[in-house]
């Protein structure tokens, strides 16, 4: 009998591994490098120290599910690369933004078609006052996360020169929070 529930905790544990990988393969890899490394011979005083993976662990959370924590930079913005659309672009969030905002180049880029006409939307920018187009984005991804048909303003490229992830990015999320000085975001 002891036999047998051995057998089935082995085969339990044998059948989560998969499962495992596919919910988060990157603290997965991680973990299974940290069992695969050769360890020095220790001498006493290590042995009461903070074993090194758990003070790596410390320093940079794993992050498990479909989260993603962006650092700061030196001017406290957090900028990442996005896909839009499948292609990688730099970003920055921008809280402050209703929508994500791109600009004609980036468009174009990520297969967005517009004529000339389109930009007859006035919208207020942090640089003054300009025209917008409005389109939709089919799908953004960062990390794990990923969001389809995200409304955005395209704006012309001497009005914008980079992208913003605006809020409607970020409000089709379950939680976008700045903690410890990164931002985290969840899906």
């Amino acid at each position: 009998m002891n036999k047998l529930i051995l057998l089935g905790a082995f085969a339990g544990i044998a059948a989560s591994v998969p499962v495992l990988y596919q919910s988060n393969p990157q603290a997965f890899e991680a973990m299974l490098r940290s069992s695969l490394q050769p360890r020095p011979a220790s001498t006493p005083q290590q042995e009461q120290s903070l074993p090194p993976r758990l003070a790596l662990a410390e320093e940079e959370p794993v992050l498990l599910g479909r989260k993603v924590r962006l650092s700061a930079d030196r001017r406290g913005h957090f900028a990442a690369d996005f896909k839009l659309n499948g292609r990688t672009e730099p970003a920055m969030i921008d809280t402050g933004a209703t929508l994500v905002a791109i600009n004609a180049s980036t468009a174009r880029r990520i297969g967005i078609v517009l004529t000339p006409a389109d930009f007859h939307y006035q919208v207020g920018t942090a640089n003054g006052k300009t025209t917008a187009a409005a389109a939709t984005i089919d799908a953004i991804q960062i990390g794990k996360i990923y969001v389809e048909k995200v409304p955005a303003l395209v704006l012309q490229d001497s009005a914008l020169n980079g992208t913003l992830v605006g809020m409607s990015f970020l409000k089709r999320l379950s939680k976008y929070q700045v903690e410890d000085g990164a931002m985290i975001l969840q899906q």
